[in-house]
């Protein structure tokens, strides 16, 4: 696996401090297509952004489609309008491990965006990593298994417990949810007390459209219950049965991932993690097959905005 020609990210400073985004945008749609391909991440630094509006120009300028919502959720986020959202709301102490966006689901943006509205006092960082430098630490039999067999996600939905179906599914229509788990192939179970248990087997790999490299595509380190703090983990284990956990990953053929795997898999992220300080303004543009992302711990106030673009499948990474 050949990995990323440059280190990450690429910066691109603004060439006045008055310079609007969405202008310098137009007028170099090329160069950002150009070097996020040749970079992976492209960090645009110094430019007058406009706020939350601006930034949603910005992203359908130097898009082939337009931005995509988050359907099918799986942290929670607040709408900030026309396809833009706050990034992961997550407690500030707690780490977001490295992850490639919607790698849980058969359908993920190609192209991620993150503007810094406010950055934190201290840490708050978005680290990423070169996703086809990870997917080469991690073992060819790893590898192997999860390209044949695929990713297994369950998750359940109660009250109180994670992050409603409503919120997931962005409706409290009962018939609305089945027909889009029933066009995603996602397995649809009814529980008492208003409860939902999902089930769906997605990639573990996938081929990049462009470079034809084939990447780890999936979540099942971050969804594995094992991901949690032990002590929270001990205290769901105490409140339900595993398969009534609120989410939980397997093999494809249902089988239960080794913790050794597991834990091989997310050294194999850290290995290549890196950081930079957000500034105030910055925008990050992604490519999310190539190019990995998480949440370090902060104090302080924190806003990222986050926006997505370009949808691609992994029955279209298979014909390619």
């Amino acid at each position: 696996m050949k990995g990323l020609r440059s280190s990450l990210p690429r910066i691109v400073q603004a060439p006045r401090p008055d310079t609007l985004l969405l202008d310098w945008a137009h007028a170099h749609r090329d160069l950002v297509r150009d070097q996020l391909g040749a970079s992976g991440a492209l960090l645009l630094r110094g430019f007058s952004v406009a706020g939350s509006e601006g930034f949603r120009a910005f992203v359908d300028a130097v898009s082939d489609q337009s931005t995509l919502e988050y359907r099918y959720q799986s942290t929670p986020r607040t709408a900030v309008g026309g396809g833009v959202y706050t990034a992961t709301e997550y407690p500030a102490s707690q780490t977001i491990p490295l992850h490639n966006e919607c790698a849980y689901q058969r359908t993920w943006p190609m192209r991620l965006f993150f503007l810094c509205v406010t950055p934190a006092a201290s840490g708050g960082e978005t680290p990423i990593a070169d996703t086809v430098r990870v997917t080469a630490h991690i073992d060819a039999d790893v590898r192997e298994r999860f390209r044949r067999d695929g990713v297994l996600y369950v998750r359940n939905y109660r009250k109180r417990l994670d992050v409603p179906w409503q919120t997931v599914f962005q409706t409290d229509d009962r018939a609305e949810v089945s027909r889009f788990c029933a066009a995603e192939g996602i397995e649809v179970e009814w529980r008492p007390n208003d409860g939902l248990r999902t089930k769906q087997v997605c990639q573990g790999l996938a081929t990049h459209p462009r470079t034809g490299e084939d990447v780890w595509m999936n979540q099942a380190h971050l969804f594995h219950v094992s991901s949690l703090e032990p002590r929270v983990r001990a205290s769901l284990l105490r409140m339900c049965a595993e398969d009534e956990l609120p989410r939980n990953t397997y093999y494809g053929d249902g089988t239960p991932i080794e913790l050794d795997v597991l834990e091989h898999v997310r050294d194999a992220f850290r290995a290549e993690e890196v950081a930079f300080p957000w500034r105030a303004g910055d925008v990050l543009v992604v490519d999310n097959m190539l190019v990995s992302h998480g949440r370090r711990p902060f104090a302080g106030e924190r806003r990222v905005l986050v926006a997505m673009s370009q949808p691609h499948s992994a029955a279209r990474s298979r014909a390619a």
